[in-house]
């Protein structure tokens, strides 16, 4: 029998039950369910702002990625910008470098050259006089030798005279 009474509901029973139940539907609803709730809904506001924050950090990241990107790609180009101008300014100090030592060359060439000829013409003169001076000595001794007497002295000089009257007339 007292199995068939907890299965058979009685009106007690039902009132009894709904009373208690109405009591801590109410006991909750009062106290506990607006803390549960905001409690919850804090819980998910925090959740959403966390997820936003975690939105705004990617985006941030990704912002930053790109801009690190722009700064490299900068960085590479202003390199190659100032490589290139080294290049040049090497290139040029070289152009320079070679146009003077080219001239410098072609005036010791120059001077060497002018050197060289005035030793030449030195030399060639050096060597006119000597053979000038060579000549008289030559020419004295062959005179000396020719006209040591008088007679061949007179012969000369009418010989001389000879010719100089067949050029005159």
């Amino acid at each position: 029998m007292f199995l068939v009474s907890l299965v058979e509901p009685s009106f007690g029973l039902i009132f009894w039950m709904t009373l208690s139940f109405g009591i801590a539907f109410f006991l909750l609803a009062k106290y506990a369910w607006k803390p549960i709730l905001g409690a919850l809904h804090e819980r998910e506001q925090s959740i959403e702002d966390a997820i936003g924050e975690a939105r705004k950090a990617r985006e941030e990241v990704a912002a930053m990625k790109a801009g690190n990107e722009d700064l490299l790609q900068e960085a590479r180009t202003e390199r190659e910008l100032m490589l290139r101008e080294a290049r040049d300014i090497r290139d040029k100090e070289i152009a320079e470098a070679k146009g003077r030592a080219k001239a410098e060359a072609d005036a010791m060439l120059a001077r060497a050259r002018e050197d060289i000829r005035n030793e030449k013409n030195a030399a060639i003169t050096e060597m006119k006089n000597q053979v000038g001076e060579l000549s008289i000595v030559v020419a004295e001794r062959i005179l000396r030798e020719k006209l040591g007497d008088k007679a061949a002295q007179q012969a000369l000089l009418e010989k001389v005279l000879k010719e100089s009257d067949v050029h005159l007339s």
